[in-house]
Order: structure tokens, then sequence, then C-alpha cells
């Protein structure tokens, strides 16, 4: 990944296997040292709640300097941060700077510590096993549905008690047939004339469009065969996001070899590696190599692994896509997920969206407030739709009749502060992935 500022990939990678990385006291000492340089600077200040609340702390503390800030009221900092890595971009005093400042990955030391210390609770540490949640809420779909509804409010009075999250947090419904189980049913013809036939790609499916929305993979299965572009779905498990955010770097790492082994077997026969939401791309492409740099696999799937809509670019500019985009009336709020946007590769969902005739593309670029599990519980809800205010007045205000996001969850983050604009929303009462945009567009999968 290249630095906005510098314009150099020279991030190190993280040393979480030596002696020093779960040190309690080597662990306090830098996140002093860090925060007094984010102190100093609060460029970040804005970006998400993880820097107020540490500006906060300093600014009413006794001398008013970090020094005299208690360790233990730190953790306030590192809980409110969601990984979304998208300071590390605009930061100034990243490596190779002397102070070589990476906010985000301290922010996985002092979770790593907290988890070998047992301190990530029961609830936390179920919550991170996705593919078992998966399975086993995709198998009771109908009934999982209808008791995570908002509308069912005896049962969502009582997960709120036992599992911690919000009564009112929208939380994803569950499919009862996984995406990886449909290369074969209902798969579209591979256009043969297309400009980008022969060429062959791996849809690696994100846990949530594995369980949840199984027609973002299925939208971007049929523009690719619109494109002459054979795809099939494989899914060897979970990115690791959800276990990264608790500090466990095991689980991480052996959840990485699984699918790095098992996706570098498709790329020996031909295939590009594509993903469909920019949070298992960022894992794939920059948070693996960065924590595991000893693992060929590893390394050469991230070279290998491309966003969807980032691989549609650069087909369209190698070869070229295949005639039939038609208009899409009313125009469209992009928001341009964090995940993609700390890629550095450039908006490329808005680049793909505008290769549609006519179309009207709204970019934002502000936090939707979410950040996975963080803004469904009790403790974060409210500041997370704080945090997204500002991206959902710009939608409200937008006048276009699409809302799109790269990241599900943040689309529904969005939906949810629609509902409570006093002057009503866009017509539409859902977002939409990029890609199932442009498969409307295209003709392949019904309009709204």
């Amino acid at each position: 990944m290249r630095h906005a500022c510098t314009g150099e990939f020279r991030r190190p990678p993280v040393d979480w296997e030596s002696p020093r990385y779960a040190d309690p006291a080597d662990v306090d000492a830098e996140l002093r040292r860090v925060f007094d340089v984010c102190a100093s600077c609060r460029l970040c200040e804005s970006l998400c709640d993880s820097f107020p609340r540490l500006f906060d702390l300093i600014d009413t503390s006794e001398t008013g300097e970090l020094a005299s800030v208690d360790s233990d009221s730190l953790k306030s900092v590192v809980d409110a941060c969601t990984l979304c890595d998208i300071c590390y971009p605009v930061c100034p005093y990243v490596p190779p700077h002397e102070y070589a400042i990476d906010f985000p990955n301290l922010m996985v030391r002092y979770r790593a510590l907290e988890h070998a210390k047992g301190n990530v609770g029961l609830v936390e540490r179920q919550l991170a096993r996705i593919d078992r949640n998966g399975r086993l809420l995709g198998a009771v779909a109908p009934i999982a549905n209808w008791a995570s509804s908002r509308d069912n409010r005896i049962c969502r009075t009582m997960v709120e008690k036992v599992a911690g999250i919000h009564r009112d947090a929208a939380v994803p419904r569950f499919e009862s047939d996984p995406l990886s189980r449909r290369n074969t049913s209902d798969s579209p013809s591979v256009a043969p004339n297309a400009p980008a036939a022969g060429r062959k790609v791996v849809i690696y499916n994100n846990c949530f469009v594995e369980y949840n929305e199984p027609q973002i993979g299925l939208a971007a299965r049929a523009v690719l065969a619109k494109n002459g572009i054979e795809a099939t779905f494989v899914y060897p498990g979970c990115c690791g996001m959800p276990a990264m955010e608790r500090g466990d770097l095991e689980s991480v790492r052996k959840l990485a070899r699984t699918a790095a082994g098992e996706l570098c077997a498709w790329i020996d026969k031909g295939y590009d590696i594509v993903t469909l939401i920019p949070s298992c791309s960022f894992m794939v492409k920059n948070t693996w190599p960065l924590y595991f740099p000893d693992e060929p696999d590893i390394m050469r799937l991230s070279e290998a692994t491309f966003d969807v809509c980032e691989y549609l670019v650069a087909v369209e500019r190698t070869d070229g896509l295949a005639e039939g985009l038609a208009p899409l009336d009313g125009g469209v709020a992009l928001h341009v997920a964090c995940h993609a946007r700390a890629q550095n590769i450039g908006p490329k969902a808005a680049v793909m969206l505008r290769l549609i005739p006519d179309i009207d593309v709204l970019v934002m670029e502000r936090c939707s407030g979410h950040g996975g599990t963080w803004g469904m519980m009790k403790e974060n809800f409210e500041t997370g739709m704080e945090v997204g205010t500002d991206l959902i007045t710009q939608t409200a205000e937008s006048g276009r009749r699409y809302l799109s996001s790269e990241c599900p969850l943040a689309g529904e983050q969005i939906v949810q502060g629609l509902e409570r604009f006093p002057d009503g929303s866009l017509p539409a009462s859902r977002s939409w992935h990029p890609i199932e945009l442009l498969a409307m567009s295209y003709g392949v999968t019904p309009a709204p």
C-alpha cells in the first residue's frame, strides 16, 4: 500500500511473536509515546471517536498533559477504535518518519495483550466465531431472522441483556443457502465474444456475503459473465477481521493459512482472486502480509487479489467492458468504505459506476460509524450513529435515488440514520453494493 503523504510502502511487518509485543510495560510505553504525538498533531480528530476520547482525557487531566492521565483510562481510546485504518494513510508521521506511528496496529497490540491476559469476554469471543455462527443461524434462518428483527421487542430486549447488542441496532439477516453452494444454481452463460473473454476469476466470498447477502456475489458473477469472465464462488473461511478486532492473532494466522492454501491452488490454475467487500480485501492485501510476512502463500495471495470494483476498472482499461450498460435514473449517493480508502487504490467504486451512461454519482468519504460488530453493541450504538451524522445528513440531502456502499454494514447504518432524519430520506429503502447497480445497468438482475 502506498502512503498518501510519502508515496512509499514502508509499513514494517508486525513482530507480534516477540516477547516485547505482549509485555505490559512496553505496551504502555508505546501507547504513551504514540498518544503524545497524536495529541500534538490532532489531524485525525474528526475521523472516529478514538481521537476525541484521547484529547478529552488529556485536556481535562490535572496538568493538561498525557503524563497526568492514568494508564487504565487509555483503554477507552482503544475500545473506540474500529480498525478502519483510515488514520494511517493521512498520518504525517508513519514510517519512514522517525516517529514511526502506526495507530491501528498499536490498537491491535493492546487488544492482543488483553487477549493474552484473558480479558476478552465470553460474548466477544463467541461473536468472533463467524463461520460457526453463520452455519448455525443459517440452518434456522427464518427463526433467527424473526428473533433478530427490530420489531420483535421482546427478543431484542433479551438479546441486549445477554449479548450486549443494542435493541435498536439493525443486525444482518441470514440466508439458509450460503453463496458457496450456488456455483451451479442459475449460473449465467459466459459471453464468448466479450472483450475480456478467456479470463477466469475466483470470487473469495466475504463471510457477510456468504451467509447474509449472497445477492452481492450473484450480481458480481452475472456482471463478470456478461463480460466473458468465468467466475467460481470459493469460501475457505472468514478472513479473520473479527478475530483481529479482539486481539486473537493466532486465530487470524490459522484462517489466513487455510484461505491462502486453498486460493493459491486456484491461482496455479490461472484464476484471478476477487473479493467483494473492502474489509476482506484489506485483510488479504494489507493486513496478512504485515503479520505473516514469512508465509509464501499468504504473500503470493496478497499480490493476486483484487477488490471487485478495482478488478472491473482494470478490465475496462486493459480489455474493455461489454456493451449494454443502460442509464440508471435518479443518481447515486456513493459511500466509499473506509477499508477501500485505506487501501489507497483510489475510489474505484466511483470510477466503475461512472462507466454507466449519464450517471450522476455523488462520492461521500465520511465514516458511517458502524465498524462491524462494534457499532451494534449497546455501549457503542448511539456513539456510532453520532459519528455517522455528517454522512447520513449528506446522503439525505443528496437528492439521489440510490444509496450505495461497498460495505453492506455501513450501508445499513446509513439507512438507519435516514430513518431518524426529520425530513425523510432517499426514495430507496436500502443500500446497494456498487456491483449490484452495475448488474442493474446491464439488465442482468432486476431493477427495484
